[in-house]
């Protein structure tokens, strides 16, 4: 048994190349409304959600972007609304949220 039911990792990146990238799309400020989301709906510690910040996820062109483990399901998120829904369906109640998915496989460069 895992220590914690899900993680739930943001990318943070920035890069400074030009190219898009998750930090440059308000990651940082989904990441600090996720972890208060999870407070708040009683789901954070061990055994249940650990909300996380993570360098590159190696998708910013498709974010910003978020995973949730252990199942490995990818997702995208406009605002703090996607991110209370994938809180409230997918953290608490199990269902993935199809509407923000990324695609399985990266588009090719």
């Amino acid at each position: 048994m895992s220590h914690y039911a899900h993680h739930i990792f943001f990318c943070l990146n920035r890069r400074e190349d030009g190219r898009p990238s998750c930090a440059k799309r308000g990651a940082e400020a989904a990441f600090e409304h996720c972890k208060q989301a999870v407070k708040a709906a009683g789901l954070a510690g061990p055994g249940a959600v650990r909300v996380n910040r993570a360098g590159c996820l190696d998708r910013c062109e498709e974010g910003p972007v978020c995973v949730v483990y252990p199942e490995a399901v990818w997702y995208t998120y406009v605002d703090q609304d996607d991110i209370d829904e994938i809180v409230e369906r997918h953290l608490k109640a199990g269902e993935v949220v199809e509407r923000l998915l990324l695609p399985d496989v990266p588009p090719a460069s």
